[in-house]
């Protein structure tokens, strides 16, 4: 017996599901192509906010991350690794960049009621979750949200 014919003889599935999956699959598609094309917003809708700031961040050459408010007064200091602030950072920049857009503008960093905390740049309307990526990434920026400027005096890098 040739190999050709020990691979027709071992069809175990049935033509019709063959054809009945293929059919789900392109419904589908279809469905979400239509969703997309007609613009309409799938989004659940935002929960009113309870506390918002405009800031910007600024590498400096030490490798921080100062974060000012959108007066320009040093908020904080951000020391060390900083990978979640960092990524997060990064993500919209780049998008930024993408779009020929500088940093000039402040984030929006916004506290929602259902405890959703978001950080959105207002050039692209890109948003991040912030509480998607667990309590403790979160509250490094929900801290942003209630610090009060730093004193010029103490704060060297202002």
């Amino acid at each position: 017996m040739g190999t050709s014919e020990a691979v027709g003889q071992h069809n175990d599935v049935p033509r019709g599901a063959i054809l009945g999956a293929g059919a789900l699959i392109l419904m589908t598609l279809l469905a979400v192509a239509a969703v997309r094309l007609s613009g309409i917003d799938i989004r659940e809708p935002e929960a009113p906010t309870f506390a918002a700031r405009e800031l910007r961040f600024d590498d400096r050459p030490d490798g921080s991350i100062v974060v000012l408010d959108a007066s320009g007064r040093t908020v904080r200091t951000i020391t060390g690794e900083a990978g979640f602030v960092r990524g997060v950072l990064r993500a919209l920049a780049r998008e930024r960049m993408r779009r020929g857009l500088g940093p000039e503008q402040p984030f929006q960093l916004t506290a929602h009621t259902d405890g959703r905390l978001v950080l959105r740049d207002p050039l692209t309307d890109e948003r991040i979750g912030l509480e998607a990526f667990g309590a403790a990434n979160a509250a490094v920026f929900a801290q942003l949200l209630q610090a009060a400027p730093a004193d010029a005096s103490r704060n060297p890098t202002r």
